[in-house]
């Protein structure tokens, strides 16, 4: 009979998360996790396998959580401009409280890991495919029912919405400023307003 494991599986990824979002997967050893969850490397090797499977476990927990909460935002009751505010406030605000500015995992993932990693680059992928997918419904939705007036193709601005929360995440990095990020949504909703 397998011996029960003797830490909390959650509380070591939360720890391993933090430590390659801060300083990115090449920065990040073996012996870095070790020291960050507590655990030692033979046993971080036999719970969760090495540095690659452990960064995979954790991208994808928080790939999890991300999706989470937009179909939070995009599957509510709002109208489809409120829910387009409301995703690019969180966006903002998240960004903001991250005194660390260590921006997105995903995003981070994207620039380092993905071009080197076919794998990686998949779920990079199909993470942002998903994103704008929940953009692109949302803004369908509005143009149906007339709240958003542009005759801009619905798949056209998904990207370009898509593209604008890259380019928030890649600016969070090296700046928190609201009125730097407020300043990259203000004109994506004047198109949505104008026929």
């Amino acid at each position: 009979m397998a011996r029960p494991r003797e830490f909390d599986e959650d509380t070591v990824l939360e720890a391993a998360t933090q430590r390659f979002w801060t300083n990115g997967y090449e920065a990040t050893s073996m012996r870095d996790l070790a020291d960050r969850t507590g655990m030692t490397t033979p046993s971080l090797y036999n719970a969760f396998g090495d540095k690659r499977a452990i960064y995979r476990l954790v991208l994808d927990r928080y790939v999890r959580r991300a999706l989470e909460s937009c179909s939070a935002i995009f599957g509510d009751d709002d109208p489809p401009l409120r829910a387009l505010e409301r995703y690019f406030d969180a966006l903002i605000e998240e960004t903001r409280a991250d005194a660390l500015q260590k921006g997105c995992f995903v995003v981070n993932t994207a620039l380092e890991v993905a071009p080197h990693d076919a794998d990686f680059r998949d779920l990079v992928t199909n993470v942002f495919g998903r994103i704008e997918k929940y953009m692109r419904d949302c803004i369908v939705r509005g143009q149906s029912d007339g709240t958003i007036r542009t005759k801009l193709p619905a798949a056209d601005l998904a990207r370009l919405f898509l593209g604008a929360t890259l380019g928030i995440r890649v600016l969070a990095r090296t700046s928190s400023e609201r009125e730097l990020l407020t300043g990259v949504v203000r004109p994506l909703f004047a198109l949505l307003r104008t026929k």
